[in-house]
C-alpha cells in the first residue's frame, strides 16, 4: 500500500450505507466521481476484494484504501501574471484580460489561464482534464472578467453541479450597435454550430442546436450604441453574441458576429476607436455562487478594464 493508504474495519452508523455514499462522505477532499472510479478500478477493496460502489455495508467488513496520485498536469507552468479577486483553500476567482485563452486547443499549447494557474499554484482540481486544471467554467478569449476556479475536486464538482443546476449569477456588460428600444428583454433561440461557417455559432431552427436564454436590460444609451447589463441562464458557446446580434444588436468590435457594422459608425473617431479596441465590448462584471464548502453566499465584482471604460466615454 501507498503512504496515503488506509485500512479500517466498518462500525456503527455506516452500516447499511452504499460504499461510494459512504466513502464520499469519509473521503472530504475526494469527489464522488473520483470515489466511484477508483472503487471500479480496485483501488478500493471490500474484504480484498473489488466491490461495486452500490454495496451495501456489513458490520466487520474491512475496506482498503489506496489512491493513486492524481495524474500530472501535461502543461509547462507559464509566469503570466493573475489578476486574482479572491482566493482560499477551495477556489480562487479570477479577472481575466482579453486576450487570454483560458486552456489549450487547437492550435493553441501556451499563453493560457491554465499554463498561469499551474504556474502559480500548487493544488489544482482534476476533474475537467489534464489541461484543463481547475476549470470550472470559460470566457471566450476576447471577453474580459470573473471567473472561478477549483483548487480539488470537490469544491469543482460543487461548483459545477451549481452551473448546471443555474444556480449561478453571471452578469456581464455588453456595448451594442444601435439604440435597443425595450428597457428589458429575453432572447429565447436555440444556438448551435452554423450551417455555413463551422467556426461560427448560429440562432437554428426546428429544434436543432441547443437550447439557449439571454436576458438583457438597458444600462446607459447613446446615439447609436446601447450599454446593456446582460445575464445568461444558460452557458452557451458565443451566446451573448450570437443572441444580441440575432436581434439585430451585434456586440462592438466583434469581427466575428457584427457584420461590419463598424465600417456604418458616421462620428469618424468613434470609429477609429472601435477600430484599434482589438476585442469585442463584452466583460463578465459580476459573479455570484455558493460557496463549495460552507455554503456562504459569495458576489464578486470587476469593474470595466481601461480600454473598455475609454471607448465608453467616447461614444457618451
Amino acid at each position: 500500500m501507498s503512504a496515503d493508504s488506509q485500512l479500517f474495519s466498518v462500525r456503527g452508523e455506516a452500516v447499511g450505507l452504499r460504499l461510494d455514499s459512504f466513502l464520499a462522505s469519509y473521503l472530504k477532499e475526494v469527489s464522488r466521481t473520483r470515489v466511484q472510479r477508483a472503487i471500479t478500478d480496485g483501488d478500493i477493496l471490500v474484504n480484498e476484494r473489488v466491490a461495486k460502489p452500490s454495496y451495501r455495508l456489513h458490520d466487520g467488513d474491512r475496506i482498503e484504501i489506496d489512491l493513486p496520485e492524481p495524474p500530472p498536469v501535461d502543461l509547462t507552468p507559464e509566469a503570466i501574471p493573475l489578476n486574482i479577486a479572491y482566493e482560499d483553500d477551495d477556489l480562487i476567482v479570477i479577472n481575466k484580460p482579453a486576450g487570454m485563452v483560458v486552456h489549450p486547443g487547437a492550435g493553441i499549447d501556451s499563453g493560457t489561464l491554465a499554463h498561469a494557474l499551474v504556474y502559480h499554484f500548487d493544488e489544482l482540481s482534476g476533474n475537467a482534464g489534464r489541461t484543463r486544471p481547475g476549470i470550472v467554467h470559460r470566457l471566450d478569449k476576447e471577453t474580459s472578467g470573473l471567473l472561478v476556479v477549483a483548487k480539488n475536486d470537490v469544491a469543482h464538482e460543487r461548483l459545477s453541479d451549481q452551473f448546471r443546476d443555474r444556480q449561478v449569477f453571471k452578469m456581464y456588460s455588453a456595448l451594442v450597435y444601435g439604440r435597443v428600444s425595450k428597457e428589458r428583454g429575453e432572447i429565447e433561440a436555440r444556438i448551435g454550430r452554423s450551417r455555413h461557417n463551422r467556426t461560427r455559432m448560429s440562432v437554428l431552427r426546428g429544434g436543432a442546436g441547443r437550447t439557449a436564454h439571454t436576458i438583457f436590460e438597458v444600462a446607459s444609451r447613446f446615439q447609436d450604441f446601447t450599454l446593456l447589463d446582460v445575464r445568461i441562464k444558460t452557458g452557451r458557446t458565443h451566446q451573448i453574441r450570437v443572441h444580441l446580434a440575432h436581434i439585430g444588436h451585434p456586440v462592438v468590435g466583434d469581427a466575428t458576429y457584427d457584420g461590419g457594422r463598424e465600417n456604418s459608425i458616421s462620428d469618424v473617431a468613434i470609429r477609429r476607436s472601435v477600430q484599434a479596441l482589438g476585442r469585442h465590448f463584452l466583460h463578465a462584471s459580476e459573479l455570484a455562487f455558493s460557496h463549495p464548502r460552507s455554503g456562504e453566499r459569495l458576489k464578486f465584482t470587476a469593474p470595466l478594464p481601461h480600454e473598455l471604460g475609454s471607448l465608453l466615454k467616447s461614444v457618451g
